[in-house]
């Protein structure tokens, strides 16, 4: 089988894009999932996604609940597992 008629008939899926916003320039727009990162730590003060504002610069970071994870980690966001040193 040759590569062509192995991926015939599949389709090209648009990449996916997240809404977010910066709370230093008040900035509102998309980023891609290569702009985010996410860290997932022990608890949920330790877990939290992080990316850099496009308008101002800034290094945002912003607490990640379980459905912020969920739609991170579906979305190819790469993701950092912290781990206790207990």
């Amino acid at each position: 089988m040759t590569a062509a008629a192995a991926f015939a008939g599949m389709r090209r899926v648009p990449p996916v894009v997240f809404k977010a916003g910066c709370p230093d320039c008040r900035g509102s727009f998309e980023l891609a999932a290569s702009a985010l990162r996410l860290a997932i730590g022990a608890t949920s003060r330790t877990t939290f996604y992080s990316f850099t504002c496009p308008e101002c610069g800034s290094a945002v970071r912003k607490p990640a609940g379980e459905r912020v994870v969920e739609l991170l980690t579906g979305g190819g966001v790469r993701t950092l597992r912290l781990h206790s040193t207990v």
